[in-house]
Formats: structure tokens, sequence, C-alpha cells
């Protein structure tokens, strides 16, 4: 019983972190969210102004203060639960390293109600032979 216990475990841990994966198992390309800006193909993060989130491109997760420390999760904060990902301003950090450092002036240049340059998203379509098909929306 503890190994059937052990395997069901392992399993879902397997599952659950293949699940996050944003990289195309195809071509290892990192593969954007379905809101994600179009033609920024570099983008590692992006600052979410109006929930001073950052999504990790990467690893598909949302990093966000709580109670000074930081917090990364697959789904946004419950605050912002209802939040339109798709017409949200969002902010392209192409750096590779972990842009928390700065935090305060991105708060402070990119209010939450900014506003900058309208952005395409791109839609994530899978193919019947599971490629990856992506277009501009």
């Amino acid at each position: 019983m503890r190994l059937v216990k052990f395997l069901l475990t392992a399993v879902t841990f397997i599952a659950f972190n293949q699940a996050q994966a944003q990289v195309n198992p195809t071509t290892g390309k990192i593969t954007p969210p379905d809101w994600g800006v179009a033609g920024q193909d570099n983008a590692t993060y992006y600052y979410l102004p109006a929930t001073e989130t950052y999504y990790d491109v990467r690893k598909g997760e949302y990093v966000y203060q709580q109670d000074g420390k930081w917090m990364r999760t697959t789904t946004l904060p419950a605050t912002y639960k209802d939040y339109d990902l798709y017409s949200g301003y969002k902010v392209v950090l192409t750096d590779e390293n972990e842009p928390f450092a700065d935090y305060d002036n991105l708060r402070v240049k990119y209010a939450k109600d900014y506003k900058g340059e309208p952005q395409k998203t791109y839609k994530v379509k899978k193919t019947k032979t599971g490629k990856l098909k992506i277009k501009e929306k």
C-alpha cells in the first residue's frame, strides 16, 4: 500500500511539473502564454503593472510579494483572479536575471493604471500532430 501511495505521489509530482513547463519539447523553445506580447519572443518576464506582479515566461509562474516575501504560483493572487491578462498592459523584460531587485523602480515608472502603446497578444494552438501554432491576435 505504501508503494502504491509513493508511486501515485511521484506520478502526480512529475505530471504537475510537466504541466507547468513552458518549453516546447519538440523545438526546445519557450512558448509564450496566450496573452503574451506578440513580437517579443525574447521576453523572460512580464511585469503586470495593474497587479504589481511578474510572470516568469520560462516557468509559467506568477511572482508577487506577500507579507514582504516573494511568492511563486501558477495563478494570479486571489485579489486579481478576475483580471483580464489579454487587455492589461504588460512590460516586457528580457533580462536573464530575476528582475525583483528593480521592483520599486518598476512600480513607480509603471503605476497601476499605466497604459502604454497598444499590444497584440498571441494565439497559441496545438495542431492534431501535436505541434504548436502561434499567431498574433
